[in-house]
This record gives C-alpha cells, sequence and structure tokens, in this order.
C-alpha cells in the first residue's frame, strides 16, 4: 500500500491576506506568512519524506525552506490556478464587475484575451503531478508545498470525486492536510490543520 500525501499550504502573503486571487503573480510570504512557515517545520520536521516536492513559485520554495525541508523537486503542475484577468483582484470586486454572484469553482476565470484556467484544467495539471507522485509513495510518506486553490483541486482527484467538490473544502495559509487510503481506498485522513 503506498504511503501518505502531506499537503502543505503556503505561509500568508500579502496578496492571500488582503483576499486578493494570487495565481502566477509571484508575491512572497509576508512577515506573518515567515513565521507560520517556521511553525510548519515544528509540525512536520521529524517526519522522513521520500520525497519533498513544491510549486515553483516562491511563496511556496520558501514555506519549505523555512519549514526545513529539503526540497527534492519543483513541479510546475502544481503552481497556482491561472486566474487570468482576474488576478489580484477580490472575490468581491470581480461580483461587482460582473453583476452576479461569482466563484471560481463555479464560473471559472474572466473569457477574453487573457482567460486564465478552467477548472479542468487545473485538476488534469493536478492529476499529472499525482501520476508523477505515485513512484516515491511506493517508497514513503511524500509531502508537497503548493497553494491553496491548487490542493483544494488536488484533493478532489486524489479521491475522485468532481474537482468543483473543491469549493467545499477550506485552506487555511500555513496548513497540513493528510491523504491517506483506507481498505485500500484514497481517502482525506486530515484536512486544514493549522500549524500555527
Amino acid at each position: 500500500m503506498p504511503a501518505n500525501l502531506v499537503l502543505l499550504r503556503h505561509g500568508r502573503t500579502e496578496w492571500a491576506h488582503t483576499g486578493r486571487h494570487t495565481g502566477v503573480t509571484d508575491v512572497p510570504l509576508d512577515e506573518v506568512g515567515e513565521q507560520q512557515a517556521r511553525a510548519l517545520g515544528e509540525v512536520v520536521g521529524a517526519r522522513t519524506w521520500s520525497a519533498v516536492v513544491t510549486s515553483p513559485l516562491a511563496r511556496a520554495r520558501r514555506t519549505a525552506d523555512l519549514a526545513g525541508l529539503r526540497v527534492t523537486a519543483v513541479d510546475p503542475d502544481l503552481a497556482e490556478w491561472d486566474y487570468g484577468a482576474y488576478e489580484g483582484l477580490t472575490t468581491p470586486e470581480i461580483r461587482e464587475r460582473l453583476g452576479t454572484n461569482w466563484t471560481v469553482f463555479a464560473d471559472g476565470t474572466a473569457p477574453g484575451e487573457s482567460p486564465g484556467e478552467s477548472l479542468e484544467q487545473v485538476a488534469a495539471r493536478a492529476g499529472a503531478a499525482l501520476e508523477r507522485l505515485r513512484p516515491a509513495l511506493e517508497e514513503g510518506d511524500v509531502a508537497v508545498v503548493a497553494h491553496g486553490h491548487l490542493l483544494r483541486v488536488l484533493a478532489t482527484v486524489w479521491v475522485g470525486l468532481p474537482p468543483s467538490v473543491g469549493a467545499h473544502l477550506q485552506l487555511a495559509p500555513s496548513s497540513v492536510s493528510e491523504l491517506s487510503w483506507h481498505h485500500g481506498v484514497p481517502t482525506i485522513a486530515t484536512w486544514n490543520v493549522q500549524a500555527s
């Protein structure tokens, strides 16, 4: 039976703190985020990992470094959702612009010249990343340091649910979640345990 996949959301950034959609913009951790990342190390630092894989974005890599995790690979498929023209906007700003009760999970990203990614594209990336992680899971637990929306989608792919279910999985900065198995069935063993 493969081992567990431990999902670590990066520490807080100023954009996350103010509710701005932070996809491809490489926003650094703020001071609180750096403290949160160190706290993650106190929670998971003593574990043994067969692999530690991060998003290519600096906020995820910095979180891994501050948590004392030795990164073994950087996977572009673990980058956050590309929000297109909605990048940097808050949900209330997008809703005001559209005049609807918009959510990214239900309504997707902006149409037009800068459309960003669809939910299905994010789920496909998450699935591809999981496939690459499977050999390491045969060797032991694997840590993934990435982003809120991407990790929520990845969890749905793990358990075989529609990716839209990710809308119902709240995930705080600097949180730890564990994907596991029960009688050979992929499960969510713990979710959104905050390190600080």
